[in-house]
């Protein structure tokens, strides 16, 4: 599934290759892909049809275009595999169309948004906007305070310059669950997913299942840093792609996978220490660790 680095790409390419424009029809080849959307795909075309795409916003892997006007949003989930393509008026006049497109937005310079999905678990919808409890910007993007109303749960990422950073420290010590389990909740904070926690944990050589609650200051702060600068990271190569179905606005695969020093590298050698990557099971995923930089808790130790 996409991760924050891989949606803040596809954001900034969005940002730079379709805002301004606006939607002169919308075509739904897949009902399904706008299930969330109250009205079903009469009501999503109505709202589109003739919005100005204003501003592309990202919180967490949240990703959602401004529409003109202060009222709604059109949010896209990618899922598994869902890409938001633009297909320029040379690439719509030669005919050829996507096997799985599933949604497609005409635009006022004879350019086109598709919405690709192959698994068919995103999904696009136009979704009224609520004002952030902080007053602060929705996401990164637009200095407008406000979020889609199926975002207001999802807490700020740890790219996001709103972000408190004492109170999510206090909130992450204050947990008591798996440190794991607490990065990936994305209602304490959002965007983490488990290539990144994997990589973050490592980097503050923490094993994920260390409790939250026997965490100092000082060892939260190293894996909320760590995550961090992974990320960081990933967002300068284009993002972590396994998959050839995640690419960008422009069809562009990323390739930090190549960058990874324990995800998916299981029986490799540690890069730090070259003691052999262990998987575990986890939460109906893996967990990657090193055994020797990140020694598991042990009952009582803590």
């Amino acid at each position: 599934m996409p991760e924050l680095p891989e949606v803040e790409t596809v954001r900034d390419g969005l940002a730079r290759h379709v805002l301004g424009r606006t939607v002169t029809g919308v075509e739904v080849h897949r009902d399904y892909s706008v299930r969330r959307h109250e009205g079903g795909p009469p009501d999503f075309v109505g709202r589109l049809r003739g919005r100005r795409l204003d501003a592309a916003v990202r919180r967490g892997k949240f990703l959602w275009l401004l529409l003109d006007g202060d009222d709604d949003a059109l949010m896209a989930h990618l899922g598994m595999s869902g890409q938001l393509l633009v297909r320029s008026a040379v690439a719509l006049d030669d005919g050829a169309r996507h096997p799985h497109l599933r949604v497609r937005l005409l635009l006022d310079d004879d350019s086109a948004l598709d919405f690709v999905d192959q698994r068919t678990f995103g999904h696009l919808s136009v979704a009224d906007l609520l004002p952030t409890p902080d007053g602060a910007p929705g996401g990164l993007g637009s200095p407008r305070p406000q979020v889609p109303e199926p975002v207001a749960h999802i807490a700020r990422d740890l790219l996001d310059p709103a972000l408190d950073h004492a109170r999510l420290v206090d909130a992450f010590r204050a947990r008591r669950t798996g440190v794991k389990r607490a990065l990936l909740d994305q209602t304490l904070v959002s965007g983490v997913g488990n290539i990144y926690a994997d990589e973050g944990l490592w980097r503050a050589r923490l094993h994920y299942a260390r409790p939250t609650d026997t965490l100092r200051r000082a060892e939260v702060e190293r894996v909320l840093d760590g995550a961090a600068s992974v990320m960081t990271e990933a967002l300068v190569q284009g993002g972590t792609s396994f998959d050839a179905l995640y690419v960008n606005v422009n069809g562009a695969s990323g390739y930090f996978d190549r960058s990874l020093a324990v995800y998916g590298q299981e029986g490799r050698p540690c890069p730090r220490c070259g003691a052999p990557v262990r998987r575990d099971e986890f939460m109906n995923r893996s967990a990657y660790t090193c055994p020797v930089c990140q020694p598991r808790p042990r009952r009582g130790r803590w």
